[in-house]
């Protein structure tokens, strides 16, 4: 399984700079099993102490990394292609944006095989890539999306229309957990008119840059798009020269809150348009009457990437009447979730990089009085309980008492690792009070992503409806994690979004309305 060389994408053709210098991916397999040497033969690569050749089959790929001239020029290219671009004609675009969804799919195996080197299991990998094109890319998304750029209304002689205009050059910055499938996500910007610039995490550039170079660079260059409207390049981070330059309008963010929300008010300073995507903590209810085979097939999501994602549901209430039988069922479906290697079938667990992080929460958790019902040990890859292991065993607390819950860090502060609180309200409050609890401890969340509710009493569920208004994303009696068409699957309020955040289409995010008035010529003189 080899992928080749992939240099920067800038303005049409291929770059690597005068001192070219490369990141290669080695397999992830092959960094489980034999640790340090396979990291050592990285370094040596990255450094051209020896040739890819000789390697064999543990590495697969190789991205250029891009220096300061390539990243200007990145950004000028996108400048001076942006104007001619927006002025494509809207449908044209979203033509291009179903090509490109098609030629997703045609590519979905070598992307997967790519992911799965890098380290994400395989099914994860088949789900991202084959869900994207029926996601943000679905034919439902793009045409609700176009739907919106214009509203026209006549008084009289005078034409009025409140129209979306592109914002200009957006400038894309994927997350290192997820970044194929985020910088996708992000490049909807293009379809409305924008330049855009993506730049691939150095950790897991190869999937990233394979996806931009082999799928979404051929449909623009045979649809005649304008030279320097979309660039790719693996590097640094790009943040400061983006922040700096004249030439960039919007910058679409992925990371932790609190560095989000930092650059949120730099960008502010700068004049840019700051588009957040950040951490959620979502909150899973389960009411007395729900159907707990489906939310316990929900809530398990958790554990996908061994809890290292953003919109999977991070805690759960549960109504007291229920709660013994619920945990029952998520330690029985929990305990079948073992670790493995990504190209194994089944797995779903990854090596967890906080693991310190992991067991001060745990600590903090049992001295507060919480209890833990399943995990709690570090393991191979085997599964044999270790000191030293890269994974954690899918972990589950218990936390009585709803009022004093969020003291608790696992419940407060998203995580990444696969610690589950379940918490159980006090028994012995009547249900009307006990949902009007449940909802203000929703809506008060500091974090704003998803929220999910599972009941079968219509009563029950039009009330969640009504009270509940955090999260960009309500899911009810449904897949928590799951992303659909035409429904913005990202995006929210709080720490999620910082002080612009909503549910998010970035093909809207990226553009700005705009209200037009006009009297034709020969019509003024009936003009009020």
């Amino acid at each position: 399984m080899k992928f080749g060389t992939y240099p920067a994408y800038i303005c049409g053709r291929d770059v690597t700079g005068d001192n070219a210098r490369f990141v290669h991916t080695i397999t992830a397999r092959a960094v489980i099993e034999d640790t340090f040497p396979s990291l050592r033969l990285k370094q040596d690569l990255d450094r051209g102490i020896i040739e890819p050749s000789a390697a064999g089959e543990r590495v697969v790929g190789a991205c250029a990394v891009a220096d300061e001239e390539m990243i200007a020029m990145a950004l000028e290219s996108a400048a001076r292609a942006a104007p001619a671009w927006g002025r494509v004609p809207l449908a044209d675009r979203i033509e291009i944006g179903r090509r490109i969804a098609e030629r997703l799919l045609d590519h979905r195996d070598p992307i997967v095989e790519i992911l799965v080197a890098e380290g994400t299991p395989r099914s994860a990998a088949e789900a991202m890539i084959g869900g994207v094109p029926h996601a943000s890319w679905s034919r439902e998304t793009l045409e609700w999306c176009a739907e919106q750029f214009e509203f026209r209304r006549q008084d009289g002689a005078r034409e009025m229309t409140l129209r979306r205009v592109p914002d200009g050059v957006v400038c894309v910055n994927p997350p290192q957990n997820a970044a194929t499938v985020n910088a996708l996500n992000g490049l909807t910007a293009l379809l409305a008119g924008n330049a855009v610039v993506i730049r691939a995490p150095r950790g897991v550039a190869l999937s990233c840059m394979y996806t931009m170079r082999e799928v979404v660079a051929p449909v623009l260059e045979e649809a005649g798009a304008p030279p320097g409207t979309f660039n790719a390049l693996c590097g640094p981070p790009m943040l400061d020269a983006w922040l700096a330059s004249e030439h960039v309008n919007d910058i679409l963010y992925f990371g932790g809150s609190k560095k989000g929300l930092e650059f949120e008010g730099q960008c502010v300073a700068a004049g840019k348009k700051p588009i957040l995507e950040l951490a959620g903590d979502d909150c899973c209810v389960v009411w007395r009457d729900a159907d707990l085979d489906a939310a316990v097939e929900s809530v398990t999501q958790f554990f996908l990437n061994s809890g290292q994602i953003c919109h999977v549901p991070n805690q759960v209430v549960v109504h007291p009447a229920i709660a013994d039988e619920l945990i029952e069922r998520l330690v029985v479906a929990t305990k079948k979730i073992q670790p493995g290697y990504p190209d194994e079938d089944g797995v779903v667990l990854t090596p967890v990089l906080g693991v310190d992080w992991f067991f001060g929460c745990l600590g903090e958790a049992l001295a507060k009085g919480a209890k833990l019902v399943h995990g709690g040990r570090r393991l191979e890859v085997d599964g044999s309980s270790s000191d030293t292991g890269f994974f954690v065993e899918p972990s589950i607390v218990r936390v009585d008492g709803l009022h004093d819950a969020r003291s608790l860090s696992v419940v407060r502060d998203e995580t990444f690792f696969p610690l589950l609180p379940v918490i159980v309200p006090g028994a012995g409050t009547d249900d009307d009070a006990l949902m009007e609890d449940v909802l203000r401890f929703v809506n008060t969340n500091a974090y704003g992503l998803r929220n999910s509710f599972w009941s079968t009493g219509p009563a029950t569920i039009q009330r969640f409806l009504d009270d509940v208004s955090n999260g960009g994303n309500l899911k009810i009696n449904d897949s928590h994690g799951g992303f659909l068409p035409f429904l913005p699957n990202q995006g929210g309020n709080g720490l999620t979004g910082g002080a612009f955040g909503e549910a998010s289409h970035p093909m809207l995010r990226t553009t700005r309305l705009q209200a037009v008035s006009i009297v034709r010529p020969a019509e003024q003189e009936d003009r009020s």
